[in-house]
């Protein structure tokens, strides 16, 4: 195939499913010497084919030569990745072109279904990477609870981010130094100010939510694999996203329908825990949106 349909089936290139294989190609070498052991390369794209379409019977009927239960064990076996979050300078200067909101590293985001589902907390840089995931709560525990026990507050309450760093959350999340949520209430002038330049900064993590689940279709319902599997491969395709944008693959063509959430109000009404009060926000906004 040429890297053009090899993007159709498998959402990367030639090179870009090499590059994958050569990062777990130690974790997918079997350690038996059988002549019929399934190849690395054959289990990444097995999966990656997966993760593509959310359908594990497309890739036993793909001309994979994988019987039903070999795809299973191949995709278990394959979907093991890590995340790292930048704090560079250039982050900060990307988002500030935005919207002109000073110091901003990432924006944070939970999904919100209403569904049995698993909430997971993602934050995207300026450039639509993903730069951290946790995708292991399940759908009803709130986005406060999830930012708690996650390792992004002790990064930042640790000071292992540096001073004047910043995400951006909306008002389900409580507003911190490190973290700043919308006005509830927005008093006309600087509130009003940060508000409208909070959201259009903030759109970057609807965009990015919307770009990774058109790449990787598995996003978009019902995943049949037990909970502790659907975290990994939540994982999985955060991580795929980003090696896809390092080597500048193309994003699949756009479904609007999964790139905005953008409908409701701002910021949304009766859930707010942003502490309307808040002292750093407040002299925040003063400063910068006066």
């Amino acid at each position: 195939m040429d890297d053009k349909e090899l993007i159709r089936r498998y959402r990367l290139d030639r090179a870009g499913i090499m590059f994958v294989t050569d990062l777990i190609r130690d974790t997918l070498t079997s350690p038996t010497q059988r002549r019929n052991a399934i190849a690395p390369e054959l289990k990444v794209i097995t999966t990656l084919r997966y993760l593509a379409t959310g359908k594990m019977q497309q890739c036993s009927s793909d001309d994979l030569g994988l019987s039903q239960p070999s795809v299973s064990r191949v995709i278990t076996q394959t979907i093991t990745f890590q995340l790292d979050i930048p704090t560079s300078q250039a982050q900060k200067t990307a988002f500030m072109n935005i919207a002109c909101f000073p110091g901003v590293v990432g924006d944070v985001y939970v999904n919100k279904k209403r569904y049995h589902s698993i909430n997971f907390q993602v934050v995207f840089s300026a450039d639509y990477r993903i730069v951290d995931i946790v995708a292991k709560w399940p759908g009803a525990t709130h986005d406060a609870r999830i930012l708690a026990e996650s390792g992004l507050r002790h990064l930042f309450e640790g000071r292992r981010i540096p001073a004047n760093c910043h995400l951006l959350g909306d008002s389900g999340y409580p507003c911190k130094p490190w973290l700043l949520t919308p006005y509830l209430r927005p008093d006309q002038g600087s509130q009003l100010n940060y508000n409208r330049a909070h959201k259009k900064t903030r759109a970057v993590v609807e965009r990015g939510i919307g770009q990774l689940k058109r790449r990787f279709h598995i996003l978009h319902g019902e995943v049949r694999l037990a909970p502790g599997k659907v975290c990994k491969v939540i994982t999985a395709c955060a991580v795929l996203h980003n090696i896809c944008k390092a080597r500048q693959i193309a994003d699949p063509p756009t479904d609007s329908r999964a790139d905005e959430e953008d409908d409701e109000e701002y910021p949304p009404q009766g859930r707010d825990l942003s502490q309307s009060a808040n002292p750093y926000r407040a002299r925040f906004t003063n400063l910068h949106f006066m």
